[in-house]
């Protein structure tokens, strides 16, 4: 690949590019931020000219499910490292969870974190709020969110909510779409008292076991039916959840995490609290029928649930250590690596990772590799093997569960607003743009727009 670097408009010659119908060989012109052009003569006039020859084109990732740690807990992550591993992973986007120090539980904290991400993040940003049992006037009149997230089990703070009661309002007198992790708390706490005191890890998946994740996620689903307000099921991870997910019209989506389709119980000798996560991973068939559901349609969406810890955290004795693992930059490669085996399309993962997350929380120009849309695209090379390393992640917290996996197919160049943020040099070395954040930097806040959002809506608002 032969590149000419110069800032302004770019055009992407002779890529394969993964468009909403499927993959043709185009040349895509990005201009003023925007997708300007697609079959663009090849000899347009450009700053920048891309020979993306055997490359691929994928829209740029959205994650809807991330912790990024900031503000008050900034040892583990913050938004200026959690950025570039998103641009390292392809990621263009990310929505933020509540769960900080404080948590994001009004308008003005939701202001603060705005705020912070302009100073910082190197790709487009939105920022979840999150739900109490007593900040239901808030939620009512909160903006420029993505929309409410709900602990329905244990949790930071006061960001529990599992009082009927609450629940009830939050989900009656709200207006933008609601999201839960779903473990219920009673279960949860009646099983670690009969397991008692001494608990190792292979307990987590026991506490956290397949009945608190099913009676959760029925809860939900019946407050979001009977009060018919859009609801997305975070990080599905028993096969028994699928058949809750149907038949709701669009009412309901859901999403799959990498480490609940990868590892299982069986993984807890070989990596211990590494993979220690809330919802609890579970067992090789999950792994399996969980995937199986994805690659069918019955699960929309593709998340991380990025939510890094020090090492020195993880490697606490049992329960001592916390739950969560990063994730952010290498998801996608992840994907990647299951295409080239034949294990699902390149059209799936540009669905699972951006289109879908784009209509189910209504992101207003994005998920799409279309004219209009904001330029935000990534070149992959499909038959570049690389290794996952610790030392070479761009997460503050340098390790990765996947360290030492090999995997086929990996991003190699990344455009935020058309502006290029990240690349993979041909020594391998990941080289960040990122001299222009926090002044006139390519990133922006992310706008929604929940009248015309939704799963079941087009990008046009038609109902499909």
């Amino acid at each position: 690949m032969v590149t000419r670097t110069v800032q302004g408009s770019t055009l992407i010659r002779n890529a394969q590019v993964v468009f909403p119908s499927g993959v043709a060989v185009s040349n895509v012109l990005l201009r003023d931020g925007k997708i300007a052009a697609i079959d663009a003569p090849a000899t347009t006039s450009a700053d920048q000219i891309v020979d993306a020859q055997e490359l691929v084109l994928f829209p740029g990732l959205i994650d809807d499910q991330v912790h990024f740690r900031e503000p008050g807990l900034t040892h583990k992550e913050d938004l200026a490292t959690a950025s570039r591993a998103c641009a390292a992973g392809g990621v263009t986007s990310f929505l933020e969870m509540p769960n900080t120090k404080p948590a994001a539980i009004n308008q003005e904290l939701i202001e603060q974190k705005y705020a912070i991400a302009a100073s910082k993040s190197l790709v487009n940003y939105g920022f979840y709020m999150g739900a109490t049992s007593t900040n239901i006037d808030a939620l009512k009149v909160a903006t420029g969110i993505p929309g409410i997230k709900i602990f329905i089990g244990s949790s930071t703070g006061d960001l529990l909510v599992d009082e009927q009661e609450a629940l009830e309002r939050i989900f009656a007198e709200t207006k933008v779409p609601i999201c839960a992790h779903c473990e219920d708390e009673s279960t949860v706490r009646g099983n670690q008292a009969r397991l008692g005191s001494n608990l190792t890890i292979h307990d987590h998946s026991r506490i956290r076991d397949y009945q608190a994740a099913i009676v959760a996620t029925r809860r939900s689903i019946d407050l979001a039916v009977r009060h018919k307000h859009r609801f997305h099921v975070l990080h599905v991870s028993t096969a028994d959840e699928i058949p809750l997910l149907e038949s709701h019209g669009g009412l309901i989506t859901s999403e799959l995490c990498p480490h609940h389709w990868y590892f299982n119980v069986d993984d807890y000798d070989r990596l211990g609290s590494l993979i220690q996560m809330n919802p609890s991973i579970k067992s090789a068939k999950d792994n399996k029928l969980l995937w199986q559901a994805l690659v069918e349609g019955k699960i929309q969406v593709v998340a991380t649930d990025h939510a890094p810890h020090t090492l020195e955290e993880k490697s606490q004795p049992y329960p001592l250590s916390p739950s969560g693992l990063p994730a952010v930059e290498n998801y996608f490669a992840l994907l990647l690596d299951r295409a080239s085996r034949g294990e699902c399309t390149w059209n799936q993962i540009a669905s699972w990772t951006a289109d879908a997350p784009a209509r189910v929380w209504g992101i207003v120009g994005k998920g799409r590799i279309e004219v209009g849309y904001d330029a935000d695209v990534v070149l992959v090379d499909p038959k570049l093997c690389r290794t996952i390393e610790n030392t070479k992640q761009w997460t503050k917290s340098k390790w990765s569960p996947w360290h030492g996996t090999t995997l086929q197919g990996w991003p190699i160049k990344t455009w935020c607003n058309g502006q290029c943020v990240y690349e993979l040099d041909p020594s391998g070395q990941g080289i960040m743009h990122d001299q222009s954040v926090g002044n006139g930097g390519p990133a922006k806040r992310l706008v929604f727009d929940h009248l015309r959002g939704g799963y079941w809506s087009t990008p046009d608002g038609i109902g499909i």
